[in-house]
């Protein structure tokens, strides 16, 4: 295998290059968590603006595993980040498994972990400056609501995919 190259680094993003084949890394190695969380039969979403797309893009809750916090587990990493992000608590966070992302354009992979026992403490939001808009949307209703969100413009995170009813395909 050809040697990997960095050739430029940023304080979140690093470029590299393994022969002809360029891709973006996290600084750190950090690794993200996505979060499942439904409770009633209700998904928790989250809408925010993100700079790379130039507008709003409708989410599972996510964050940075050890943000800050160095040594932090993948559950309790997730559980901080729907905390923040939603303002529910979880009871029980479990590893679904790991995913990659983008493996044509990016080395980052995050894990999908599902929230158990879901309690509203408080509105949410985000920390200071990110602005997150929280949905709380029935699984019944997914569809027609990122439907909806997609007509306004709102860009649709891929790992959307994995809810039941969003996109049917038929194979022969």
């Amino acid at each position: 295998m050809t040697a990997e190259e960095t050739v430029w680094t940023g304080r979140y993003i690093v470029a590299k290059r393994r022969g002809r084949w360029e891709y973006a890394a996290r600084a750190r190695n950090i690794g993200a968590a996505v979060i499942l969380a439904v409770e009633d039969d209700r998904i928790l979403l989250v809408e925010q603006f993100r700079v790379p797309l130039g507008r709003r893009c409708l989410e599972m809750p996510a964050g940075l595993v050890g943000d800050g916090v160095a040594g932090e587990s993948i559950e309790a990493s997730a559980a901080r980040e729907l905390e923040e992000e939603t303002g529910w608590r979880a009871g029980r966070i479990e590893i679904v498994g790991e995913f990659a992302s983008s493996p044509g354009l990016v080395s980052e992979t995050f894990t999908l972990v599902r929230a158990h026992g879901l309690t509203q403490i408080d509105a949410g939001g985000g920390i200071e400056g990110e602005e997150i808009v929280v949905h709380r949307v029935p699984l019944a209703a997914v569809s027609a609501f990122v439907a909806a969100k997609r007509a306004e413009g709102v860009a649709i995170d891929v790992k959307l995919l994995a809810l039941p009813g969003l996109v049917t395909i038929s194979l022969p």
